[in-house]
C-alpha cells in the first residue's frame, strides 16, 4: 500500500463521508423504545469524584456510621451522579447530533439506597415529538428515560427530557411562533418573574422545624422564604469536559472546542447535570438532607463555560409532615446563578429533611 503523504490527507478530508453519530429528529417514531448500548458500573471511584467536584459533601454518602445514621446500610451512590450516569448512556442516541435542551421534569428516585458497583441499563421510549415553526432546521422530541439495575431489572431514577433536534432536511416554514430564545445544552430563557415580595426571610436553621417556622412566619405578611448559599464553585477543566465524559456523554458541547468554535457560545459547555449539582451540593450544605424524593420543571437558562463561577439560590415552597418520624417533606426550587447573578439553571426539588429531635 503506498504511503499517503500530508497534501494527500488533506485532500482526501474533503471527499471523505464523515460516519455521523446521533440520529435526526425524522429518525425518531412516538412510542417507539430505544436500548441505550452503553451501561455504567456505578463505581466508588465515579460516584466520590463526582459529589467531591460539584461540593456534594453530606456524610451519609462518605462514612458508614454517618450512612447508618439516615438509615442506610452503608453509604449509597449519590442520586446526582445516578441521574447524570442514566442520562449519559443516552446522548449518543437521543441528542449527541446537537441541538437545544428545553429541559427535564418528572425525575424520579426509586430506590434512594443503590450500593456502588451496581450496573445499570438505560432504556428511553419517545413520548411525543413535534414540529417547531420558529426554527425550521430543529423538531422538537420528549422521551422518558429510565435507569434499571441491569442484574435486577428494578428502575433506580427515571425522568422526561425535552429537546430541540436537528432535522435532516429542513421543514418549510414562513414563521409564525416568536423564539424561544433557548441555549446550546441550555434550555429556554426564564420567562419574567412576578414582583418580589416585600420580605426574603432565610430560616434559622437547616432542620425540617426550621424551614416550617420560616414558611409559618412568611404566611401572614407579603413575604418568601428565599436565601443565598455562600459557596461558590469555579468551572473548570475537570467540571467541564471530565465529568459528563466520565458518566458517557459524548456530546460534544463539553469537550470538542473546535466544533463549538462557530456556535453560540464561541467554547465548550459545561453539563447541565454537572451545573445542576453544583447548586444543589450548595443548597443541601446548608440543610439536614436525610433522603431525595423528587426533581421537577427543570429548565437550563444560559451556557456555562470553562471560568463561569456557580452561586446557588434557593426558595422554600412547602414544608409538610412525613410517614417517616425522623423527617418531614420539604419542597425547594433551586437555582444556579453564575458570576453576573444570572440565573443559569432553575428546577424544583422534594426532599426529607431531618427532624431536630
Amino acid at each position: 500500500m503506498t504511503d499517503w503523504s500530508d497534501d494527500t490527507v488533506t485532500a482526501a478530508l474533503d471527499r471523505a463521508t464523515t460516519m455521523e453519530k446521533g440520529n435526526f429528529f425524522e429518525e425518531f417514531t412516538e412510542g417507539e423504545t430505544i436500548e441505550h448500548d452503553p451501561g455504567l458500573r456505578l463505581s466508588e471511584h465515579g460516584n466520590e469524584l463526582w459529589m467531591s467536584q460539584t461540593l456534594n459533601h453530606d456524610p451519609a454518602y462518605w462514612r458508614s456510621d454517618a450512612a447508618r445514621a439516615v438509615g442506610f446500610d452503608e453509604p449509597p451512590v449519590h442520586p446526582d451522579y445516578l441521574l447524570a450516569s442514566v442520562m449519559g448512556p443516552s446522548v449518543e442516541d437521543l441528542s449527541e447530533k446537537g441541538g437545544y435542551f428545553l429541559g427535564r421534569d418528572d425525575v424520579i428516585v426509586h430506590d434512594a439506597e443503590v450500593p456502588t458497583g451496581t450496573e445499570l441499563r438505560v432504556e428511553s421510549t419517545v413520548e411525543a415529538k413535534r414540529e417547531s415553526s420558529s426554527r425550521p432546521d430543529y423538531g422538537i422530541v420528549t422521551w422518558e428515560t429510565t435507569g434499571y439495575d441491569a442484574a435486577t431489572g428494578d428502575p433506580l431514577l427515571s425522568y422526561n427530557r425535552t429537546n430541540m433536534i436537528p432535522r435532516r432536511e429542513p421543514m418549510a416554514t414562513d414563521g409564525g411562533e416568536s423564539g424561544s430564545g433557548a441555549r446550546t445544552d441550555g434550555g429556554t430563557a426564564s420567562a419574567e418573574s412576578d414582583d418580589l415580595p416585600a420580605e426574603l426571610i432565610a430560616p434559622d436553621g437547616g432542620y425540617f422545624e426550621d424551614f416550617r417556622a420560616a414558611l409559618d412566619r412568611a404566611a401572614d405578611r407579603d413575604a418568601a422564604v428565599a436565601y443565598r448559599h455562600e459557596r461558590g464553585r469555579t468551572m473548570d477543566d475537570v467540571m467541564v469536559a471530565t465529568l459528563p465524559l466520565a458518566t458517557l456523554n459524548t456530546a460534544k458541547q463539553h469537550h470538542n472546542d473546535h466544533y463549538m468554535a462557530d456556535s453560540p457560545s464561541g467554547e465548550i459547555v459545561a453539563y447541565g447535570d454537572v451545573t445542576r449539582s453544583v447548586a444543589l451540593g450548595h443548597a443541601r450544605s446548608d440543610e439536614r438532607t436525610y433522603r431525595e424524593v423528587a426533581y421537577g420543571d427543570e429548565r437550563f437558562h444560559d451556557f456555562v463555560t470553562v471560568g463561569d463561577t456557580v452561586y446557588g439560590f434557593t426558595r422554600v415552597v412547602d414544608a409538610n409532615d412525613a410517614d417517616d418520624p425522623a423527617a418531614g417533606e420539604v419542597t425547594f426550587e433551586h437555582y444556579a446563578i453564575n458570576q453576573d447573578d444570572e440565573p443559569v439553571y432553575s428546577g424544583t426539588r422534594t426532599a426529607l429533611v431531618q427532624k431536630r429531635d
